[in-house]
Parts: structure tokens; C-alpha cells; sequence
């Protein structure tokens, strides 16, 4: 029973997508009317500024690590993982907004934080280097999503946080399906910040 809890609890965190009520109530409309219509700390950095972007990312990092303090006080390591894991499939699907969120990106972040610092400075740092090189937000979120579990075995994490890097890592990859195929093509455009609301 105390994994089903976490499980549906940490579902329903997740699917608190900050972006959406914060660029209601703060810029007047709701992100996924615009850009790529997603509702990550990405696509609101690109509408309303870097400044609402960066909002949004704490937030959605710190319901993450949240969800995840819930379960490892729950079931240990185990939990944590679970809550993790069910954490970014409800950011992803969000059950109070019409299954339609972000992608995962920024709940990522957070789960590699929870895996430890080391892990998360290792992901960080590919991030910002694919993502600056290139310019393209997405190519970076994908190759640091991949890096996510690569990251968290190199480092001694338990199976169970492996586990669910490795998901988390797949789902991000899945949800940028649309991104991967524009980058295919070269059609992928570059990052360009909107001006700060």
C-alpha cells in the first residue's frame, strides 16, 4: 500500500505544470497557446523570457525533489525511485490539464540532482555544452536525458535510481519524437529567449 501511495501521490505532483497556471495568472495566457504549444521551462523561456523560463524550472525541479523525499521517507530508495518515475510521467501527462505538459526535461534535472550532485554537474555539463554549440535547446535536452543513466551507474547509484534514469531518459527522448525529426531534417530551429514578461 505504501508504494501505490507514492506512486499516485507523486502522479499528482507531477502533474502540477507550474508553466501553466503561473503564465495564466502572471502573462495573460496560457503557454501551450504558443511556440511549440508544450508546456516546459523551455517553451516558456522562448514565449515570456528567460526570467519566467528559470521560474518555471525551480518550481518543476522542486516539486521533483518533493515527490521524491515523499517516497524515499515511504519506502527508501525503492520509493524514491517509484515517486521519481511517477513524478515526470504526471509532468508529462498531467491529469489537471488535459494530459498535456512538458517533457520531462526539467523533472530530469531534478532526478539526476536527487541521484547526487555529481551526476547532476555531469548532466549539466552536456546540456550546456550540445545546447550552446549547437544552439538547440532540444538536441541538448536529448544527449543529456541519454547521459542521464550512463551518468547515474558511472557514479554507484543504487539499481533501483538506474532504473529510473533509464525511464526517465526514454520518455524524454519520446516526448522530443517532434524535435528529433525536425533535427533529422535540419529544420529544428535555433533557441532564441522571448522578451521577459
Amino acid at each position: 500500500m505504501e508504494f501505490l501511495f507514492i506512486a499516485v501521490i507523486s502522479y499528482l505532483i507531477g502533474s502540477f505544470c507550474a508553466s501553466i497556471p503561473l503564465s495564466k495568472t502572471f502573462c495573460g495566457s496560457d503557454v501551450r497557446g504558443f511556440g511549440s504549444g508544450n508546456a516546459g521551462a523551455t517553451n516558456v523561456a522562448r514565449v515570456f523570457g528567460m526570467r519566467a523560463g528559470l521560474v518555471t524550472l525551480l518550481l518543476d525541479m522542486a516539486k521533483t525533489l518533493l515527490s521524491m523525499s515523499i517516497g524515499n521517507a515511504l519506502g527508501g530508495e525503492l520509493g524514491m525511485a517509484l515517486a521519481g518515475t511517477f513524478c515526470v510521467i504526471g509532468h508529462c501527462f498531467p491529469l489537471y490539464f488535459g494530459f498535456k505538459g512538458g517533457k520531462g526535461v526539467s523533472v530530469g534535472a531534478a532526478l539526476a540532482l536527487a541521484c547526487g550532485w555529481q551526476v547532476f554537474l555531469g548532466v549539466i555539463a552536456v546540456f550546456l555544452c550540445v545546447a550552446v554549440l549547437s544552439r538547440k535547446v532540444s538536441l541538448g535536452s536529448v544527449t543529456a536525458s541519454l547521459c542521464l543513466p550512463a551518468a547515474a551507474a558511472a557514479f554507484s547509484c543504487s539499481p533501483e535510481l538506474i532504473t529510473m534514469a533509464g525511464f526517465a531518459a526514454l520518455l524524454v527522448v519520446f516526448m522530443h519524437r517532434s524535435n528529433i525529426k525536425r533535427l533529422i531534417s535540419g529544420k529544428e530551429p535555433d533557441f532564441k529567449p522571448g522578451k521577459s514578461v
